[in-house]
């Protein structure tokens, strides 16, 4: 048994998609190409760019449509969330509160909703979890769909997004204990799990649309939340470094960068008043703040020690900035170099 009813997540996330972008079929062969080539033409701009050695084609390249991606974001969350699964039945027992109140076919539908808001916003993604060895995802349409909305150089839009997609691949294939390391934090949250403690936090979620806060908020212990702090300087990390790698490198390849990065950075803070409010019930303010945040870490480590010695952060899980040294750069420096 499984706490969520995956197969229908993805009919309801894909029934949400939308229609995307207009494009023929030809142009759409076109984009699918042209997103492959890109990819591959990062891998070696980012090695040379980060020194972070990770061989070409160690974990493929998917150019999607929106219900593909909801199919594998399903499937990721799926093997994020067996271990609290696991957790929970274990402990449940007889029929719960919980049990009673949360169904497999409701939290796929809320989990379904979630997909098929997000599968219009994200342009690309690399899956840590999909094996052997990870998987880079470019969503078309979306790419596709922004640079129309941005005005920008078609060419120069998709290899910049390639540039920080292939960032986290490198930092990933580069580094293969960062995948483990991240999946032990999803069992650490596991192991402190309550089925009466997460219920009672479903049930006061509501609130949140007269309040502040995401959806963790109220469905997270203090225990839980120290870990969470934990992968929120990870996650910090790896975005602001791609976002300073395809900075880094864009000047020498794309030639609209800054014009991009500046109309780019106004659409991430969101358009209407109802996609306001998803992105802050999802937790998606954070992730702008991580995106924020994680560069001006980034930068400030790599102006002080240069980027070999900065490099040092990939070394194990105890050379990885806390969610406090992501905001005191100077406090990660003396702590670890």
């Amino acid at each position: 048994m499984d706490l969520v009813d995956w197969d229908f997540a993805v009919t309801v996330g894909s029934r949400l998609t939308g229609p995307g972008p207009q494009v023929g079929a030809d142009e759409a062969h076109a984009v699918v190409a042209e997103l492959r080539e890109a990819a591959d033409r990062s891998t070696p701009l980012v090695r040379e760019f980060t020194g972070l050695h990770a061989e070409g084609g160690s974990a493929p390249v998917l150019v999607v449509d929106r219900p593909g991606w909801v199919r594998a974001n399903a499937d990721g969350f799926a093997r994020i969330m067996a271990p609290i699964s696991q957790k929970l039945l274990e402990r449940k027992g007889p029929p719960s509160p919980f049990a009673e109140a949360v169904g497999s076919r409701v939290t796929g539908a809320e989990v379904g909703l979630m997909l098929g808001f997000l599968s219009g916003k994200v342009l690309g993604q690399f899956d840590p979890f999909a094996e052997p060895h990870g998987r880079l995802l470019l969503v078309a349409p979306n790419i596709v769909q922004v640079e129309r909305e941005l005005g920008a150089e078609p060419h120069d839009f998709r290899l910049w997004v390639c540039l920080h997609e292939e960032t986290h691949r490198v930092q990933f294939t580069a580094n293969p204990w960062l995948g483990r390391h991240l999946m032990d934090q999803m069992q650490a949250v596991a192991d402190t799990i309550e089925p009466a403690a997460l219920a009672e936090g479903l049930r006061r979620a509501t609130d949140l649309v007269r309040g502040n806060g995401s959806l963790l908020d109220v469905v997270t212990t203090p225990e839980q939340r120290e870990v969470l702090d934990r992968v929120t300087g990870v996650m910090s990390l790896l975005e602001g470094h791609a976002d300073v790698v395809m900075d880094g490198v864009g000047p020498t390849v794309v030639r609209s960068v800054d014009d991009i990065r500046r109309k780019f950075d106004v659409r991430r803070k969101g358009v209407g008043g109802l996609d306001r409010l998803l992105r802050r019930l999802l937790g998606l303010d954070v992730k702008m703040a991580q995106y924020r945040d994680g560069a001006t870490f980034v930068r400030h480590v790599v102006d002080k020690v240069g980027m070999d010695d900065f490099n040092v952060v990939w070394s194990g899980p105890e050379t990885l900035p806390s969610k406090a040294e992501i905001e005191d750069p100077a406090a990660w420096v003396a702590r670890v170099l």
